[in-house]
């Protein structure tokens, strides 16, 4: 199986606060080339680090600002295109994404208050994602499918 993963969870030093979120798991799927790691708010035109970003409520849509009030949307929108892009042409099945992120979030994510306060939804580039019939989880549920298969790939 092909899988597309944030690249954050690879080492790679895309986080907002220009920090990473290994987990060495991860990290050999992509050694492996089993693995394509992005990360959607970079293809978005955002840098690093950034400001924090969370999606607000806006009506009855989601936008992704930042905690300087910056609406960021676009970047956020365009990095998820450019995401389910690069899924298409790697042949990705699968995606493992970070947690909480307004990107990569699945499930559930920071509310927009930016009080670490968390709600149900999923981050653009998740929803994209689903949307396009790519199986989408975090890592927390892969870590967890990886212990109950007793193997290193899951």
């Amino acid at each position: 199986m092909k899988y597309l993963v944030s690249a954050c969870l690879c080492g790679i030093k895309c986080r907002y606060d220009g920090g990473d979120n290994l987990i060495e798991e991860i990290l050999a799927l992509k050694e492996s080339g089993q693995a394509l790691a992005v990360c959607p708010e970079l293809l978005g035109g955002l840098v690093c680090p950034r400001t924090p970003a969370e999606l607000v409520q806006c009506g009855e849509e989601y936008r992704a600002y930042d905690q300087n009030g910056k609406n960021v949307d676009c970047q956020y929108r365009l990095g998820a295109e450019k995401t389910l892009a690069a899924a298409r042409a790697f042949g990705a099945e699968k995606a493992i994404l970070k947690a909480k992120s307004p990107s990569c979030g699945v499930g559930v994510i920071y509310d927009g208050t930016f009080s670490e306060t968390l709600r149900k939804g999923n981050g653009i580039t998740a929803q994209l994602l689903l949307d396009s019939g790519i199986q989408v989880v975090d890592e927390v549920a892969y870590l967890s499918e990886l212990n109950e298969k007793g193997n290193g790939y899951a």
